[in-house]
């Protein structure tokens, strides 16, 4: 047994020299690669230079000359037009995706070679979503049991009822309210069906409005009944509703406090129904930065430097290859 310890440390000092070996090697590979690199940008610093400058300069002009905005418009569809909407906006994506430029001058839009892409998302809002009715939160956390809570408040059934949507208009070039963005909003308020809706909701909330103000009227009326019938000592009087303890006084005022409320939001909804599709905010002439938009001042001078670094060691090794098959040959 003890003549097998001296092999093993022998191979073992073998091991670690090869290992040392192999390690000097690359290292000294590393170097010559780094030297010949260093070299090679030394020698061609001229032309690397004006392969910067050239892509750089053709980087701005092209920046400058293919600028693209954005512009977003906030919009809440009325009379459950949400589908319509969609519908709509899908329409003409397709339209614009297939520069059908008859279709968009006849909606209005006088450049329509002008605008590249249009597209709508849901502003996610989730409480107002369950504030809104109570159906909505339970069936919310019904949803939620079987699945992820956010992927459910994003996906497209359950974010077409949210209250408001963004429309996204790109652009080459600056476009400005009237000529690009009210066309395809009088666009989507054409519509014969939602405008006979429209009218009977508007004739609705009015006639709500004018009803819950009645009802108000007599609830002051026995209120007042009731606050001089206990200024007088309590008299008795024929008209005066007995109270047992003041209860269903609190009822009449919370009644009465109810229907105010509504009153108040019957209001504001009769203020938004003047359109179908309702403009909240518009912000336009964003400049667009996404994706390579604005980037090719950066692009461009490291692209060149890249192609011409990579056809040098193309060419490099091209000729290495055929010197070697020329050896062999002879």
């Amino acid at each position: 047994m003890s003549t097998n310890v001296p092999n093993n440390s022998e191979e073992q000092e073998i091991d670690l020299t090869q290992i040392s070996k192999k390690i000097g090697n690359l290292l000294q590979d590393f170097n010559t690669f780094l030297f010949r690199c260093i070299g090679f940008f030394v020698k061609n610093v001229r032309v690397i230079l004006i392969l910067f400058v050239v892509g750089l300069a053709l980087g701005l002009f092209i920046d400058q000359r293919n600028k693209s905005y954005k512009s977003e418009v906030i919009v809440a569809p009325n009379f459950g037009s949400t589908d319509y909407l969609y519908a709509k906006i899908d329409l003409l994506a397709a339209k614009v995706k297939e520069r059908d430029t008859v279709f968009l001058k006849a909606i209005g839009i006088l450049k329509p070679t002008k605008i590249t892409k249009i597209s709508i998302e849901p502003i996610v809002d989730v409480y107002s979503f369950i504030n809104n009715s109570d159906q909505n939160f339970a069936l919310l956390k019904l949803m939620a049991e079987d699945g992820d809570l956010k992927s459910i408040v994003k996906e497209t059934t359950t974010s077409k009822n949210y209250t408001f949507h963004t429309i996204t208009f790109l652009t080459k070039g600056i476009t400005n309210n009237e000529k690009g963005i009210q066309p395809i909003l009088n666009y989507l308020n054409t519509s014969d069906y939602y405008t006979k809706i429209q009218k009977a909701s508007v004739i609705n909330i009015q006639e709500r409005i004018k009803t819950n103000q009645g009802i108000v009227s007599q609830i002051d009326g026995i209120l007042n009944e009731f606050s001089n019938a206990t200024a007088g000592n309590n008299q008795k009087s024929d008209k005066l509703v007995y109270y047992n303890e003041n209860t269903q006084l609190n009822d009449v005022i919370k009644t009465k406090e109810s229907l105010l409320t509504e009153i108040g939001n019957l209001k504001i909804a009769l203020l938004t129904s003047d359109k179908i599709i309702k403009e909240n905010s518009t912000a336009i002439n964003i400049e667009n930065t996404a994706s390579i938009n604005g980037k090719m001042k950066l692009i461009l001078p490291f692209l060149f430097i890249f192609i011409f670094i990579s056809t040098s060691f193309f060419i490099a090794f091209y000729k290495k290859q055929v010197l070697k098959a020329q050896q062999k040959a002879n």
